[in-house]
């Protein structure tokens, strides 16, 4: 837990989630010039940054007492969260901040792809009443493939289907059943790419998706394909785009995204069929103010040593508002049994009775985790490094799920070297912390 903490910023954030920050007695220091990253990151607590600052291995090796990253958005392709980790430092980010915004952009690319309207624009204003060229097509009863159901993808879904479009989609990660209950039909990636006479890339940069929309791909499509891409840059081969394009394999596209960013030049620029707009997607006021503010929300938890709900490099689901109260309890009976077992055992179970027993619990063995080797090193200890330090010191963390408590309605009990402890939550809205009992005996309320 830190008090009064300094937080770096190194990009333009909503100013209400920083006045959040110095709200809770933090410092703020605004820190504009990413060449100086490496040196401006000593001495701080958290990082804060948007989609500019490369958070890299080598950053981080500069960050002398960094506990998180916070990306106000969504995407983390410019931090290396793998090296985070190994350094028991949390990335966190906002994955809700910027749907709806990047969603209505993807609509306004596809409707402007549809009907040509920036080409258009461009000509009437140079001069040039140019309406037989710049004919359209209608969005009603078109196939919309989108690649990626996901949050974005759904919504994005959602409104196609407003404009009478049908939607297929490719998802290897959503159900059949779960895609149909969205009115979607689930398709491969080289079915929806032929069935498609617009398709939307809503995915995630990574090392399976960087040019996964290439050439060999686009011959599949039919002719009057165009594409739309408000996802990440390199998910499409720019080039191979352009190509496709030029030799009429598809029809257009509309591109907020590029490999390199920012950028002044890229293949796609000099055709009339594309349109481009300069990485706009979450660029609404509504979206900067809901990153700024849920950032400043998670950072602050972070720092507090508290659950962090978005955090993306702890292994463990979501505490849900049944689960989250419970966490105090684990965090303290890892301390308590670290007194108690004077030493690192082998293997420490955390077995958990009653209700809390049939939800997913690996959250709470982290906290565990973190309270036990929180009494046994110097170290800050976090929800990251926890499972790295029990590897550290030798010891098996086990999960164990119990369906019933004889006694308590829940309980959560911690076994290991010879030694138990058990503790429940008690009072009318389940507040109070109480061990239970110790190696197997009862104890009186603490």
């Amino acid at each position: 837990m830190v008090g009064m903490a300094r937080i770096l910023v190194t990009e333009e954030i909503a100013e209400g989630g920083l006045d959040r920050l110095r709200a809770a007695g933090h410092e703020v220091d605004v820190q504009l010039d990413l060449d100086a990253l490496t040196v401006n990151i000593r001495g701080a607590d958290a990082l804060i940054i948007r989609s500019a600052t490369q958070v890299t291995a080598e950053v981080l090796e500069h960050a002398d007492q960094l506990l998180v990253v916070g990306r106000a958005g969504i995407g983390l392709d410019n931090v290396d969260v793998d090296a985070a980790t190994r350094r028991g430092v949390m990335v966190v980010n906002a994955p809700q901040s910027n749907i709806i915004s990047a969603a209505e952009h993807t609509m306004a690319l596809l409707l402007a792809q549809a009907r040509n309207i920036p080409q258009a624009h461009a000509a009437l204003t140079a001069g040039r009443w140019e309406r037989a060229r710049w004919e359209g097509v209608e969005l009603a009863d078109k196939i919309l493939a989108v690649i990626g159901l996901g949050r974005i993808g759904k919504l994005v879904a959602d409104r196609a289907r407003a404009f009478g479009m049908r939607v297929v989609a490719y998802d290897p990660f959503v159900s059949v059943d779960k895609a149909r209950q969205m009115g979607v039909e689930l398709l491969s990636l080289d079915q929806a790419v032929a069935e498609a006479d617009f398709l939307t890339i809503h995915l995630p940069k990574t090392r399976e998706t960087t040019g996964l929309i290439n050439r060999d791909l686009l011959l599949k499509a039919k002719p009057t394909m165009r594409l739309i891409n408000v996802a990440r840059g390199g998910i499409v081969s720019e080039t191979e785009l352009a190509e496709a394009i030029r030799d009429g394999v598809i029809a257009g596209a509309a591109v907020d995204v590029f490999t390199t960013e920012p950028t002044t030049e890229s293949p796609l620029f000099g055709l009339d069929q594309v349109i481009v707009t300069p990485h706009l997607g979450a660029s609404t006021r509504e979206a900067q103010d809901k990153a700024g503010d849920t950032i400043a929300d998670m950072v602050q938890l972070a720092l507090a040593g508290e659950f962090v709900p978005f955090a993306v490099n702890v292994d463990a689901a979501e505490a849900n508002e049944t689960m989250r109260p419970f966490l105090p309890l684990a965090e303290r009976l890892g301390r308590l049994f670290a007194s108690l077992v004077g030493g690192a055992p082998k293997r420490i179970e955390v077995c958990t009775e009653g209700d809390i027993a049939g939800y997913d619990t690996r959250i709470l063995t982290l906290a565990a985790s973190k309270g036990f080797f929180g009494s046994v090193t110097d170290e800050p200890v976090t929800y990251v490094n926890a499972p790295q330090l029990a590897k550290d010191h030798g010891v098996e963390i086990r999960e164990i799920n119990c369906a019933t408590s004889a006694d308590f309605v829940n309980l959560v009990t911690l076994r290991g070297a010879g030694h138990s402890l058990s503790g429940t939550l008690v009072g009318r809205r389940g507040e109070q912390l109480r061990p239970v009992g110790a190696d197997d005996v009862g104890v009186e309320p603490l």
